[in-house]
C-alpha cells in the first residue's frame, strides 16, 4: 500500500506520494462521484418530498438551491481552509460532513430540517471537488494528468447523467428518504480510502497558516448566495418584474464588488485572484464556464422535453439520456491516453465541435421522433463533453505552480457551476416566454376562417358527434383539442430554439482555444 515514502524529486520539483496513484484517483472519484450525483438525484423527488412533509412546490425547490448556494460558496474557500487544516483533513472532515448530513436528509420530519441537512450537505460536498483536483494534478506527473482527470471526469461527468435516473427508481421502488441514505456505504468507503491513500504535499505542511479573512469570506458569501438565489427564483418571479429579485440582483453586484477589492487589498485573502494572470488559467477559467452553461442548460430541458412535451414517464426519460454518460465515459478512455501524444488544443477544439454540432441535431427533434432519435444524439453529445473535459483541465491547470493549483481549482469549478446556474436559468426563462412567442404566431396563423383550420375542426366535430356528443359540445372540445396542437409546437419550437443556442455557444467558443499557450508533457 504505501512502499516507499514521499519523497520531492529535486530536478523536477515534483513531489511523489507514497501511495500508489491510481488508488489516490479511487478514493478522490469516489467522493466526488457521491457530491456530484446528490446535485441530480433529488430533482425527480421534489414533488414526493413536498407531499411527505406537507410543503409547497415552491418550497421544496429549496432543496436545491439551499444546497447549490452553500456549495457554491464553500468551492472557492476551499484552498484558503486547506492553508488552516491541511488538504487531508479538510477532505476527511468534508466526507464525515456531507455523509453525517444525508443521514439527518433522510431521517428529515420537516422541511426546516431537510433545508438544514441540505446545506451541510452543500457545505461539506463544496470543499471535495476542488480538494480531488488538486490532490490528482499535484500526484500525477504532467504526462499522466490526462489519464488522471479522465478518472475524476467519470465522477463529474456522469453522475449528473444518471442522478434523475437513479433518483426516479429509488423513489418510484423505494422512498424519497433513500436517495440520501444510499451515500452512507458510499460515504463510509470514501473515507477509508482517504484515510489509507491521502497525504498532504510537503509546500502545504509547510505553510499552514492562522490569518482568517473574515470579512473577504462575507462579501463572497453575501454574493455568491443572492446571485444563486436570483438564479433559482428569476424566473419563478419574473426576474426583474419583482421588486426583490431587483435588491437581490443589486445585492449581489455591491456584494461582489466589495469581495473584489477586499481580496486585491487584504495581505492573505481567501481568494487568491492574481491567479486570473496566467493566460492559460483565465482562457480555461471562461471557457469551462460557457462549457457549463451549454452542458448544464442541455442537461437540464432534455428530460423536461421528453416528459412534458413527449410524454415519456420519468423512467423512460432517463433511460434516453442515460447513454449520454457511456459516450462520457469512451472519450475519458480515448482522450486520457491522447493527451500524453497530441496537443490539448486540438482535443479541446475537438470536443468542442463534437459537443456543439451533437447539440444542433437535438434541435431537430420533432413530436414523431422514437427514443433512438434521442439516444444517438445523446451519446455523441456526452462524447463531446467527455472530450472537452480533460483537455481543458489540463490545459487551464498545466502552466501553474504548484502550491497554485489548491486555489485554482477553487475557482475553475466556481466558474464552471455558475455558467451551468446561468444555463439554466436562460433554459428554463426560454422555455416559458419563446413558448409563449410561438403560440401568439401559430394562433395569428390558425384562425376558424382559415381553410386548414376549418377542416380540421369540422373532422373532429363530426367523429365526436359519432361518437354521441351534441353539436355544441362536440364544436368546442374540438376547438380545444385545436388549442392543445398548438399548445405542443409552441413548446417543441420553444425546446428547439433552446437546443440551438446552446449549439451555438459551443460551437462560437471554439476560437477561444486558440489563446491557450501550449503546456509541455514532462
Amino acid at each position: 500500500m504505501t512502499s516507499a515514502p514521499a519523497v520531492l524529486d529535486a530536478k523536477s520539483d515534483h513531489w511523489t506520494p507514497s501511495a500508489n496513484r491510481w488508488m489516490i484517483a479511487l478514493s478522490v472519484m469516489t467522493a466526488t462521484f457521491m457530491v456530484v450525483l446528490d446535485t441530480s438525484v433529488a430533482t425527480v423527488a421534489l414533488p414526493h418530498i413536498a407531499g411527505n412533509l406537507s410543503a409547497s412546490t415552491d418550497e421544496a425547490t429549496w432543496v436545491l438551491t439551499s444546497y447549490l448556494v452553500s456549495n457554491a460558496i464553500m468551492l472557492p474557500a476551499t484552498s484558503w481552509i486547506t492553508g488552516r487544516m491541511g488538504r487531508k483533513r479538510l477532505l476527511v472532515l468534508s466526507i464525515v460532513l456531507f455523509t453525517v448530513a444525508s443521514l439527518f436528509c433522510g431521517l428529515a420530519i420537516n422541511m426546516p430540517m431537510l433545508i438544514l441537512a441540505r446545506i451541510l450537505q452543500g457545505i461539506g460536498g463544496g470543499g471535495m471537488q476542488p480538494l480531488a483536483q488538486a490532490i490528482l494534478l499535484e500526484s500525477f506527473p504532467p504526462r499522466e494528468q490526462g489519464m488522471a482527470m479522465a478518472v475524476y471526469g467519470v465522477g463529474i461527468v456522469v453522475a449528473p447523467v444518471i442522478g434523475p435516473t437513479l433518483g426516479g427508481w429509488i423513489t418510484d421502488s423505494y422512498s424519497w428518504r433513500w436517495i440520501f441514505y444510499i451515500n452512507l456505504p458510499v460515504g463510509v468507503l470514501a473515507l477509508f480510502l482517504a484515510g489509507l491513500y491521502i497525504e498532504d504535499p510537503p509546500y502545504i505542511r509547510r505553510t499552514l497558516r492562522g490569518a482568517i479573512d473574515y470579512l473577504g469570506f462575507a462579501f463572497m458569501a453575501l454574493w455568491l448566495g443572492s446571485l444563486q438565489l436570483m438564479l433559482d427564483k428569476g424566473q419563478e418571479s419574473d426576474w426583474f418584474g419583482a421588486v426583490w429579485i431587483r435588491w437581490i440582483f443589486f445585492l449581489s453586484i455591491a456584494a461582489f464588488l466589495c469581495f473584489l477589492v477586499r481580496e486585491m487589498r487584504c495581505h492573505d485573502p481567501i481568494v487568491q485572484l492574481h491567479i486570473l494572470g496566467n493566460r492559460n488559467f483565465l482562457v480555461g477559467t471562461l471557457i469551462t464556464a460557457i462549457f457549463g452553461f451549454v452542458l448544464y442548460g442541455v442537461m437540464a430541458i432534455l428530460p423536461l422535453f421528453l416528459q412534458t412535451v413527449l410524454g415519456y414517464p420519468a423512467l423512460d426519460s432517463g433511460l434516453a439520456v442515460s447513454p449520454r454518460g457511456i459516450g462520457s465515459m469512451l472519450a475519458m478512455v480515448v482522450v486520457g491516453s491522447l493527451t500524453a501524444r497530441l496537443d490539448g488544443r486540438w482535443l479541446l477544439a475537438a470536443g468542442l465541435f463534437i459537443f456543439g454540432i451533437s447539440t444542433l441535431m437535438l434541435s431537430r427533434l420533432n413530436l414523431d421522433i422514437a427514443m433512438t432519435s434521442v439516444i444517438v444524439p445523446c451519446t455523441i453529445n456526452g462524447f463531446g463533453g467527455g472530450f472537452v473535459f480533460v483537455p481543458l483541465t489540463t490545459m487551464a491547470m498545466g502552466r501553474l505552480r504548484r502550491e497554485e493549483i489548491g486555489n485554482a481549482s477553487g475557482i475553475y469549478n466556481l466558474m464552471r457551476n455558475i455558467g451551468g446556474s446561468i444555463g439554466i436559468a436562460i433554459a428554463t426563462t426560454m422555455l416559458v416566454r419563446r413558448s409563449q412567442t410561438h403560440q401568439t404566431y401559430l394562433g395569428a396563423h390558425l384562425t376558424a376562417g382559415a381553410g386548414t383550420a376549418s377542416g380540421i375542426i369540422a373532422g373532429l366535430e363530426a367523429k365526436l358527434r359519432l361518437s354521441g356528443f351534441d353539436a355544441f359540445t362536440a364544436h368546442h372540445m374540438a376547438v380545444g383539442a385545436i388549442y392543445r396542437m398548438v399548445e405542443q409546437q409552441a413548446s417543441l419550437l420553444a425546446y428547439v430554439d433552446n437546443f440551438r443556442l446552446m449549439g451555438y455557444f459551443a460551437l462560437l467558443s471554439m476560437p477561444l482555444v486558440l489563446f491557450f499557450q501550449r503546456v509541455g508533457k514532462h
